[in-house]
């Protein structure tokens, strides 16, 4: 098996079960006074201060939710319902559903939602978030890295227009943990979300950062845990396996995953006539290669690569058996056809030069038997 789907899912890693192993085992909570409950508790304390020190913040300022949408969700909603200044809020063309269905449930609620353009090539532009900033915008969210095409932005100057007005910054990382800095400080943004089962976690597990001082409404109440921003037993081992996928992350050769990503783009583009790459050449996540295919259907491609053994998708997993064009596409300018016929494989350090060689194969030998 060829496994080249990890922006959906990355394969679980033993070191981190093997981290989560004891707290998967127990079953004290960590909110109990007695001695297994402390134990617990010191363990979720632990792997909350590691998560921190990752992305260079305080402890205090990381929240542990259930994945990535559940963070997506508590920035975007938690931080627009808690500022009474106005009710604008920004997120560009690109953004992942948890992000853009959140925006739009606060436009149900009486805010204005705008989207803010991309290029071709899937960039923001700071002049195109510039244009749209306004006196009573509440929130902007613009995700870091794009999880169809691979594009990433420069949050930092995103981020740091926003701050000149005071106003708040959320980003999506969820595909950026593993290959990108997660440095809060160098990124100036107010809040960024992360989920766990994209760096070899389990599903179920994923963290918001939330710098201190930032208004913000939760969305879950309750016995009033992570100091009443989201009440609920926590998820110690979960949290454990966290701070052991982003330690492992940090030593990845990132290096090394460009050059196989960008060997397997030449091979690609050199033998299979007319696919074109989707999303920014060079400013685009290590270890992903999107394409689209002209001639071809993406669903058609992905199942005659599945009979191979090589497992890629069309596009956002959350989208999967969705005959309608990707709408990431469509933002950057793809009409419905081209969009039809899009292809994403995006991997990790674990698969070789050579799996990349057969797959970039694979596929020229799908567009001859096409054009035969």
């Amino acid at each position: 098996m060829i496994y080249l789907d990890e922006s959906a899912s990355a394969p679980v890693r033993r070191e981190v079960l093997e981290a989560m192993w004891p707290h998967l085992t127990g079953c004290a909570n960590p909110s109990s006074v007695h001695e297994p409950g402390a134990v617990a508790s010191r363990a979720l304390e632990a792997a909350r201060a590691e998560v921190a020190e990752h992305l260079n913040a305080r402890p205090a300022e990381i929240i542990f939710t259930s994945g990535g949408t559940e963070s997506d969700n508590a920035a975007v909603k938690g931080i627009a319902l808690a500022d009474p200044r106005g009710r604008h809020v920004l997120i560009s063309a690109l953004e992942h559903p948890a992000v853009s269905e959140s925006a739009a449930w606060l436009g149900r609620l009486g805010y204005k939602v705008e989207t803010v353009p991309v290029a071709r090539d899937g960039v923001v532009s700071p002049a195109a978030l510039a244009e749209r900033l306004r006196e009573d915008t509440t929130l902007v969210s613009i995700h870091y890295a794009n999880n169809e095409v691979g594009t990433v932005q420069d949050v930092g100057a995103l981020a740091a227009l926003c701050s000149e007005r005071r106003i708040p910054l959320h980003t999506d990382a969820v595909q950026a943990a593993g290959t990108l800095s997660l440095d809060v400080q160098t990124l100036g943004v107010n809040a960024m979300s992360l989920a766990g089962h994209k760096l070899g976690t389990p599903k179920g597990i994923g963290v918001l950062y939330l710098r201190r001082r930032t208004p913000f409404e939760p969305l879950i109440h309750g016995g009033g845990q992570q100091r009443d921003l989201r009440s609920g037993t926590e998820n110690v081992a979960g949290a454990v396996g966290m701070a052991t996928a982003l330690r492992l992350a940090a030593a990845a050769d990132v290096t090394a995953l460009v050059r196989k990503r960008d060997g397997f783009i030449a091979a690609v583009e050199s033998g299979v006539p007319g696919a074109r790459l989707t999303g920014h050449r060079s400013q685009r996540l290590a270890g992903h290669a999107s394409f689209v295919l002209p001639g071809r259907s993406g669903e058609s491609t992905l199942l005659d690569l599945e009979r191979q053994g090589i497992f890629c998708s069309s596009g956002s997993a959350c989208a999967a058996g969705s005959s309608e064009p990707r709408p990431a596409l469509r933002a950057m300018g793809y009409d419905d056809a081209e969009a039809q016929t899009a292809v994403r494989f995006s991997f990790g350090e674990a698969v070789s030069a050579d799996e990349l060689q057969v797959t970039a194969s694979a596929l020229a030998g799908q567009g001859a038997a096409v054009e035969a």
